[in-house]
């Protein structure tokens, strides 16, 4: 629990740094999420952080769109408030008893904070890669997003709709670009140039 709760706060923190960084001129700006432009990332990570802080707190609601039309224009200040709430309704010891519902998915709760770890730590890459941005991956927050996504998809594909395909990296690679290899990821992907 404690070793889950730290990497959640680094991942926040980090994605947090990357948010308030991004310039209204980049949020048309692809990402290495296909089809999917910052301001529509930008959106889904403000659903999230509610759906997933509410799992925390032992109710539903919040949805994880995923819409560019759909980002609030306080963006700027609301996701990074969103991101901090959600760490902090998981450092509640009570978050990590019974299980935990977002998304209309129901699982332990310790495996929802898992999940939570690695969408914040994977679509906080996404944007800063997206936006020219360096990304310092937690190396706590890494490893426990890699053994969310092991335990996930075993040795074979995700289930449908978790991640996209596998990108092959090398096994020798550092541990954040094994997870995004696993989550659909290619480490060396840069906004196209022009």
């Amino acid at each position: 629990m404690e070793t889950t709760q730290q990497a959640l706060a680094a991942a926040v923190a980090e994605t947090t740094r990357v948010v308030t960084a991004i310039r209204d001129d980049q949020l048309a700006a692809p990402t290495p999420c296909a089809g999917t432009p910052v301001a529509a990332l930008l959106d889904h990570l403000d659903g999230l952080a509610l759906a997933f802080r509410l799992a925390a707190e032992k109710r539903t609601g919040g949805t994880a769109s995923t819409s560019a039309d759909a980002l609030t224009p306080d963006w700027r200040t609301r996701v990074p408030e969103r991101l901090a709430a959600l760490a902090a309704a998981w450092q509640d010891p009570a978050a990590w008893t019974g299980d935990a519902e977002a998304g209309g998915v129901t699982m332990p709760a310790p495996a929802m904070a898992a999940v939570a770890v690695d969408e914040v730590l994977v679509h906080g890459w996404d944007l800063a890669v997206a936006t020219g941005q360096p990304y310092r991956a937690d190396p706590g927050a890494t490893e426990a997003a890699l053994a969310f996504v092991a335990a996930a998809t075993g040795e074979g594909p995700a289930p449908e709709g978790l991640f996209g395909p596998p990108v092959a990296v090398p096994g020798d690679a550092p541990g954040f670009d094994r997870l995004l290899g696993r989550t659909g990821r290619d480490p060396a992907w840069r906004p196209p140039a022009g």
